[in-house]
């Protein structure tokens, strides 16, 4: 990461709608995986207020078409679509990418899943690892040359603070040695968000594609809590750790403000909390950035392990055709 901070006039009570304000997005397209709730459809109708052309990226389609209907009817003429996409099932992704035509001007990455049973997909896979990361690393992959085509694209991946609490567990990836731990599962593959967003940045800023990374904030009223009977201690809205608790509008402001605003027009490679670039991570606190986390090392290493997996599923995909 550079050591200049990017700051904004925005911060942790910022909505989505008012990092946009003023934006003209008339004439670009831009995808949101997950958005048939919580800071994904926000994220979207604030995308679409602001005028771009918004395709709701949903395993459930039959609740996109009414997000959708909800957007257009509260926005005005906006468009917005819905298509189908099981971030956890390759055909699917490769469907959706199949499907699309034209350049891509933004593409959010913000579906997910957190603290789930032990579930592993037809490859074998740990599901939260192949939901959040592996998912969203051949989506994004797969739109390369879209968002190549747009010129200034735009790639937001929505990882979490939760990232801190562990890294990538290179040797065990799909927890095949040791006991499946849902939250260590959790966190590396928000770890692994990052570490994506890192590389990519890398590899792709030659071709006028910006990608970053961000933690949302607490946000206990969205689906992704639906396989907790409670929160954590970590989630009571009193607790002193450093982070921000935020409603839903609140927290998809820093993904449309990396989505869309002018403030970070040619920022690369970074992570963001607040509408803020983070500061590194100080122990004690549930804020910032784990250094293992923009590893440039681990993240191109990430980067080939991740193309090692699902080539390894493309393959033996193309075996049993």
């Amino acid at each position: 990461m550079n050591t200049q901070r990017v700051t904004t006039p925005f911060g942790p009570a910022t909505t989505a709608e008012e990092t946009v304000e003023g934006v003209d997005l008339s004439a670009r397209k831009a995808i949101v995986t997950g958005a048939s709730s919580g800071i994904g459809v926000e994220t979207a109708r604030a995308l679409a207020k602001a005028g771009a052309d918004v395709t709701l990226a949903v395993r459930d389609v039959v609740e996109g078409e009414k997000v959708a209907a909800g957007i257009e009817a509260s926005t005005g003429d906006a468009h917005v679509h819905v298509a189908p996409l099981d971030l956890s099932a390759r055909d699917s992704i490769d469907a959706f990418v199949a499907s699309w035509r034209g350049p891509l001007d933004i593409l959010v990455d913000n579906a997910g899943v957190m603290a789930t049973p032990e579930r592993r997909t037809a490859e074998g896979w740990e599901m939260q690892f192949a939901t959040n990361h592996l998912g969203h690393f051949a989506l994004t992959l797969g739109l390369h040359d879209a968002l190549a085509a747009a010129g200034h694209a735009r790639v937001v991946v929505v990882s979490s603070v939760g990232h801190i609490n562990g890294d990538v567990i290179w040797d065990d990836i799909n927890f095949e040695k040791n006991p499946y731990d849902e939250w260590k599962a959790y966190s590396q593959s928000k770890t692994a968000n990052i570490l994506f967003a890192v590389e990519a940045a890398r590899r792709w800023a030659g071709e006028g594609i910006a990608v970053n990374a961000l933690n949302p904030g607490r946000i206990w009223s969205t689906g992704l809590s639906r396989h907790m009977s409670a929160p954590p201690a970590s989630f009571e809205p009193e607790s002193s750790d450093g982070v921000s608790v935020k409603d839903i509008p609140q927290g998809a402001a820093t993904s449309t403000l990396l989505a869309a605003s002018p403030l970070v027009e040619g920022v690369t490679g970074r992570y963001f909390e607040d509408c803020q670039e983070a500061a590194p991570h100080t122990p004690g606190l549930r804020r910032g950035f784990a250094a293992y986390a923009v590893d440039p090392d681990a993240a191109a290493r990430l980067w080939q392990v991740s193309l090692d997996m699902i080539g390894d599923a493309a393959a033996q995909q193309a075996t049993a055709d």
